[in-house]
């Protein structure tokens, strides 16, 4: 057999090339059998060994009273001797120093001692190299542990930079948007500003959404995202999103068709959060396909699960992109047609939402240039039943809160809401501080308190507190707002007594509900 290392095929030839040096001897000592490696390092022939001379013959004036006083009894007691260090001298005269291990056995009707031998020099450099090995791999487990320590913080400090990014960019959002609300209610005679406006208002909601997906991303890293199901048809989630995205679909001059059963399909879903699921698959859409193109958003029923499917004529999806499509920060690369950037967190939020949901979310391309279809399959509620809702939006009749104290340290927003709020016919009153709150909430009468929970001086929880303790607070509904909205926000809001929790930039049509 050809090659650089040849097999031991047989048990001699594996005794002959042993890495230690193996004797045989009588119980009187005279060496019977000995291997090449033992030779190697005495400088003895095998011949000049085997019968020749006993192993006491090679030992030093002191290993030879070591052996007649402790190994031979031990080998005749014990039977076996472990690690006993001798020296053995040479043919040159040399000294070898050795560690030997010894055992007696029977062999057909005689005794025999079988001595395993390494020079101890061999073995101190095998330990030294396995104890340097031993460094080595505690040395790498050390730095992969680092590593991965370093990777969750690195982690955790980016859903931390989310979650304050988002808060930080809803506080001067909220005047804006509210802000290009007021000047939607106006006509222009300049057509310039009134194209102006609709862009303002397409961008800043853009922008609106960007924020929440930013804020959902980092509770569900933390599994903090609230899903609050309730039995809904999907058709409701539907006519939101396509409301949602119908800007986009007509400054890109797409033709979106929506294909729904005529009965409709009831789920166990989050309203907030199945139109989300939709609305960002329909964003995706209109991102990626090219001006004139089509969007279908097609609804069947197969067995006990709903599937919806959002198929596109876009720029399509490379094979080698598809599996981490739905991953966090996921992008197509630069050099795709028409890519349209974005932070890369919508598709990673639809199937967070969807898989939430107890459902999936697939995608399918034919390839570049060729478009996309993506199909979230849902469980279908065991009750089909549709029931009206009849819950009210409030408990005083429309109309009875007039009004209303606006408590935020930022003069533009609260001025931007307060002048929103008069255009729909409530009396306001701003204050920038939790003491100026606490005095103006009855000076002015207030029946409905708007406050930002960041104030300067004091938070706004104890400007709750303190209001409620006074008897005249009696019917004053007491709304939070905050750039934070997180379960725990809203859950000290509520341990606060605020009846209410809105997260900047506030949703004007949730508010008004809320006033009604």
């Amino acid at each position: 057999m050809d090659g650089t290392h040849q097999p031991l095929s047989t048990m001699s030839e594996a005794y002959e090339h042993a890495p230690c040096g193996l004797v045989s001897t009588t119980t009187d000592g005279t060496i019977v059998r000995v291997n090449a490696t033992f030779c190697r390092w005495t400088g003895y022939q095998a011949d000049e060994l085997l019968n020749q001379r006993r192993i006491q013959d090679l030992l030093t004036i002191g290993g030879k009273v070591f052996q007649q006083t402790h190994l031979a009894p031990l080998l005749q007691m014990q039977r076996s001797v472990a690690e006993v260090k001798l020296e053995i001298r040479r043919r040159d005269g040399r000294k070898v120093p050795m560690l030997i291990n010894a055992v007696r056995r029977t062999v057909g009707e005689t005794e025999q001692d079988d001595f395993a031998c390494i020079v101890v020099n061999d073995r101190h450099k095998y330990e030294v190299e396995l104890l340097h090995a031993r460094r080595q791999a505690e040395e790498a487990l050390e730095a992969r542990t680092a590593a991965e320590e370093a990777l969750q913080r690195a982690d955790r400090h980016k859903d931390e930079f989310l979650a304050t990014l988002a808060h930080e960019l809803r506080n001067p959002l909220a005047p804006i948007q509210a802000a290009v609300r007021l000047l939607t209610r106006k006509a222009f005679a300049d057509e310039q500003l009134n194209w102006s406006t609709r862009v303002l208002e397409r961008q800043v909601a853009q922008l609106g959404r960007l924020v929440d997906d930013m804020l959902d991303v980092s509770r569900i890293a933390e599994g903090k995202l609230e899903v609050r199901k309730q039995r809904m048809s999907l058709a409701t989630a539907i006519e939101l999103a396509v409301e949602g995205v119908r800007d986009l679909v007509r400054t890109q001059s797409h033709h979106l068709r929506v294909n729904l059963p005529d009965a409709p399909l009831l789920v166990n879903a989050d309203p907030t959060r199945l139109t989300q699921i939709v609305l960002n698959l329909l964003n995706n859409a209109a991102k990626y396909t090219p001006p004139g193109g089509t969007i279908d958003l097609a609804v069947r029923r197969e067995g006990d699960e709903l599937v919806m499917a959002v198929r596109d004529t876009g720029i399509g999806i490379a094979p080698k992109h598809l599996d981490t499509l739905f991953d966090i920060f996921s992008q197509l690369p630069e050099g795709h047609s028409r890519s349209g950037g974005g932070l890369g967190i919508g598709l990673s939020l639809v199937r967070a939402l969807t898989e939430q949901h107890g459902g999936t979310v697939t995608v399918t391309s034919a390839g570049v240039g060729k478009g996309s279809e993506f199909i979230v399959r849902l469980p279908l509620s065991s009750d089909q039943t549709i029931v009206q809702n009849t819950e009210a939006l409030g408990t005083l009749p429309p109309g009875s809160r007039r009004r209303i104290l606006i408590v935020d340290d930022s003069e533009d927003s609260a001025l931007s809401l307060a002048m929103l709020l008069e255009a729909d016919d409530y009396e306001t009153h701003t204050a920038a501080d939790g003491h100026a709150a606490l005095r103006l909430a009855f000076e002015f009468q207030a029946d409905v308190l708007l406050v930002d929970i960041g104030l300067p001086d004091m938070s706004g929880y104890d400007v709750a507190r303190q209001i409620l303790l006074d008897p005249r607070s009696s019917g004053m509904l007491l709304i939070a707002l905050t750039g934070w909205a997180q379960e725990r926000d809203i859950q000290a809001a509520r341990d606060a007594g605020f009846h209410h929790h809105l997260a900047k930039p506030v949703d004007y049509r949730q508010l008004l509900q809320i006033l009604k």
